[in-house]
């Protein structure tokens, strides 16, 4: 048990410890440092840390070499040195594993992990799709079009049926809602085709993520560690990583009730490979992104982002990112002196480092470190060797993971896909029947969809109105966030 006082054992500093305070994670942090160089060992050993606290963890393993959260480590070599050398058993250490919970959105190494494109939104889905202005916003009508008629948007396959019915009926649409281009329609149609090859259909549908399926503890009341296999997401689908952490850290901002500063966090969420939700942003966007970061502290989440520099990420960003551990930089180029100078910049000077040259002279496993104190400071910044995880380093044998995935208390819930009664059947029905006339219901072309089906669906349309009317709310929230409409 290395969390001492109710705080987590980081590093050592000539043998003083350097502790991360609970109370303070919901300030965010930032891990950083060249490939190599121990930014997943800090972030194995953080995660350990909080759990111990009892606070679940969601992390992304875009490497494959974090599923030994789960297994009890067995030091050998520099890690069992590094154990001796720190006299770390007298500090509470001993080797265990911790509850974990695998997930996957192609379902191969994990519980599926889904999202329904209602959920997603408008304005992530136009990142995702890369659409530029008219495209984006006849993507906001598209989906306003589906509110208004209670055309439920699940799958990949309702929305491609709606952009195909509005192709094709697009004058009963335009007094209300404006042009619908087909030319525009016709760029997402490629876009969704290009998000199908990259395994995008996997993602979307149901069930769907809750959010409250992320907040668990175990028996011992060890907070559960949640591990996205992301291996082949971030090699296939970059974007598609990228905005499913930042709908996730939405959902969590628009679910988690307000609940101001507490002694621990409720979750913990790691960012890792974060210069890809920054890269080729625009304005707009990272403007959101920054309002999500300041605010989600409100909902009891704490983010650290980890990624090669500090000049990954924007300014506005780099702000708020006040708890920070900085592996080491070697520069041999004037990009990289930047890169370098950057880095130190970043940290509150200590008068007996000189911090720029620390950072390129620093050893594997080896960081600067400073913490907020309890008044919300930042501490001075020191050399410090951090502390190895108490489970196993690496991956784990497939039968080990299979097992723990096959028990986990969620499978029963994730395991199997659901394709329920949406936008796609309605409209495929649609085509099979005499629609309304544009005349009189120019204004609600959709009422005669909704009249027909009304006997055929009964309750069940009512009720999946009503659940498109809770989408509709929900993405109000988001919009809120991401300055788009409901």
């Amino acid at each position: 048990m290395l969390c001492h006082d109710h705080a987590i054992l980081a590093g050592l500093a000539s043998g003083k410890e350097l502790a991360l305070l609970p109370a303070m994670a919901t300030r965010h942090g930032l891990i950083t440092g060249a490939t190599g160089t121990g930014k997943t060992i800090t972030l194995q050993t953080l995660a350990e840390g909080f759990s111990e606290l009892g606070v679940p963890v969601f992390l992304a393993d875009v490497k494959g070499d974090l599923a030994g959260l789960s297994q009890k480590g067995e030091p050998k070599g520099k890690i069992a040195s590094r154990i001796q050398e720190l006299q770390l058993p007298e500090r509470g250490y001993a080797n265990t594993g911790f509850p974990v919970c695998f997930w996957d959105v192609f379902a191969d190494l994990g519980l599926p992990l889904r999202a329904t494109i209602s959920d997603m939104g408008p304005l992530l889905l136009s990142r995702l799709l890369r659409l530029n202005s008219v495209q984006s916003a006849l993507l906001q009508s598209a989906f306003r079009i589906a509110d208004d008629n209670g055309l439920l948007l699940l799958d990949l396959k309702d929305l491609k049926s709606l952009l195909t019915h509005l192709s094709q009926h697009e004058a009963l649409y335009r007094p209300k809602y404006g042009n619908l281009p087909k030319q525009s329609i016709g760029a997402i149609q490629r876009g969704l085709l290009e998000l199908e090859a990259q395994g995008a259909e996997d993602f979307f549908g149901e069930p769907a993520l809750n959010i409250s399926d992320l907040l668990l503890t175990d028996a011992w009341g060890h907070g559960v560690i949640n591990i996205l296999e992301a291996q082949k997401l971030i090699n296939n689908s970059p974007k598609i990583y990228a905005c499913l952490l930042l709908w996730l850290l939405s959902k969590l901002f628009e679910e988690l009730p307000e609940c101001g500063d507490l002694a621990k966090p409720k979750l913990v969420f790691f960012f890792d490979e974060a210069h890809l939700l920054f890269d080729h942003a625009e304005p707009a966007l990272l403007e959101k992104i920054e309002q999500v970061v300041r605010l989600i502290r409100s909902r009891g989440v704490g983010i650290f982002f980890i990624s090669q520099t500090p000049a990954d990420i924007p300014d506005s960003v780099l702000g708020q990112l006040q708890n920070r551990v900085q592996h080491a930089l070697r520069a041999f180029t004037p990009k990289e002196r930047k890169a370098v100078k950057c880095a130190a910049e970043a940290f509150r000077p200590n008068p007996a480092l000189d911090i720029s040259r620390v950072i390129e002279e620093l050893g594997v496993g080896c960081a600067l470190v400073s913490f907020l104190d309890e008044k919300g400071v930042p501490r001075i910044v020191e050399e410090a060797a951090i502390i190895p995880p108490q489970s196993h380093t690496g991956p784990i044998e497939s039968g080990q993971m299979a097992q723990i995935i096959q028990h986990s208390p969620l499978q029963a819930t994730y395991a199997k896909a659901l394709d329920r009664y949406s936008a796609y059947e309605m409209l495929a029905e649609k085509m099979q029947v005499p629609g309304p006339k544009a005349t009189k219901k120019d204004e609600d072309p959709l009422e005669g969809i909704l009249a027909t089906f009304a006997k055929k669906a009964g309750q069940q349309v009512t009720n999946q109105i009503a659940r498109s009317i809770g989408r509709k709310l929900a993405r109000g929230i988001l919009g809120t966030l991401f300055g788009g409409k409901a």
